[in-house]
């Protein structure tokens, strides 16, 4: 046994197998298991493609603001699961889902969500390399190629209609050269070399998000709060119509059938000549000169067309200049400034 090793033992039916676990292993585990001490939260990137110097670059720019951790999957696992023994915390067994394919861990205390746009919008151009997986289509256009006419063979075996102009080679018609999802070849790869284009964009991409025993995907960071509002109110409409349906008064159906019940009394109230109240006043109002409350109900149109606005104005009665400068709302308790 080396200095570098620890050995542990393992019961074998029938026998007992000593196994020596390399150095480099338990230092790995124990920074693991330090980062899982320190944070709650984490982002799960996937680097296909993405060349070490790109990754010490991030680790560079990220250092203050958290830490990569890259490994062999069988090894994270294993680190895990040893953690949860120790430490009983169960809520990790989620994180174990998402330790697969060519990814790694970016543990954090900052706001997730501007993270994932900084580490997705840091990317390199790379040319393309034979046996990689297209992630766009590459198309090139027509036009000079700088090369020699020598080369002619090399574009008829592609089947790329080509003319010699004024001593190198010119492309004639537009070439799809790649499709997105396709497997570049070795000659599309060499083409694409001596055009020296360099077509694809590689860098890492945050794929999932474990927050302190929740896991999701990292496409949930898009959801903004106006999504949010906008599917509340979508299913409270929904609820109220229902509740109307049954025929069963709920939170939402409530202030619908509240106010359906006082557009009632308004509409009696309007064949009483008897009965009167502020507001009942101001919808007899209404009903009677409704261009004047027309244009005070429509303050946006001010701006492109302020000048009509005041032109109805100056000829409106003093006392609808009163009425209209301050609405009420007919179907609330008075005007703005009683409301406050």
């Amino acid at each position: 046994m080396t200095t570098n090793e620890e050995v542990i033992e393992v019961e074998i039916p029938g026998e007992r197998v000593n196994f020596a676990i390399p150095q480099r292993k338990l230092d790995y585990a124990t920074k693991f298991n330090k980062l899982l001490d320190e944070y709650s939260t984490c982002l799960i990137v996937t680097v296909t493609n993405v060349g070490s110097n790109q990754i010490g670059e991030m680790r560079k720019l990220f250092r203050k603001r958290g830490r990569f951790l890259f490994g062999k999957n069988t090894l994270i696992r294993k680190c895990i699961r040893e953690y949860i023994k120790t430490s009983g915390n169960r809520k990790l067994m989620a994180l174990l889902d998402l330790c697969r394919g060519n990814s790694g861990f970016f543990f954090t205390k900052d706001d997730i969500g501007q993270l994932r746009k900084e580490i997705t919008s840091r990317q390199v151009q790379t040319a393309a390399k034979a046996g990689a997986i297209a992630p766009i289509d590459v198309i090139i256009p027509p036009g000079p190629t700088g090369m020699e006419p020598t080369q002619t063979t090399f574009f008829q075996t592609m089947n790329i209609s080509t003319r010699i102009n004024r001593g190198q080679i010119d492309i004639t018609d537009e070439v799809h050269l790649i499709k997105q999802g396709e497997k570049v070849n070795p000659s599309q790869a060499s083409l694409l070399t001596k055009l020296g284009n360099k077509p694809f964009f590689y860098g890492m991409k945050v794929r999932a998000v474990y927050d302190d025993g929740n896991a999701y995907d990292a496409s949930a960071l898009d959801i903004t709060m106006q999504d949010v509002a906008n599917g509340f109110a979508f299913a409270s409409r929904q609820v109220a119509a229902f509740s109307f349906a049954l025929n069963r008064p709920t939170m939402t159906s409530v202030p619908h059938s509240t106010m359906n019940t006082y557009k009632k009394v308004l509409s009696l109230g309007l064949s009483l000549d008897k009965y009167s109240w502020e507001n009942l006043d101001l919808v007899k109002k209404m009903l009677a000169n409704p261009s004047a409350f027309a244009v005070a109900a429509a303050p946006a149109a001010a701006g492109a067309g302020g000048a009509t606005a005041a032109a109805v104005k100056e000829e409106e009665p003093e006392a609808e200049k009163e009425s209209s400068a301050a609405p009420a709302d007919p179907f609330g308790g008075g005007n703005a400034s009683e409301s406050d």
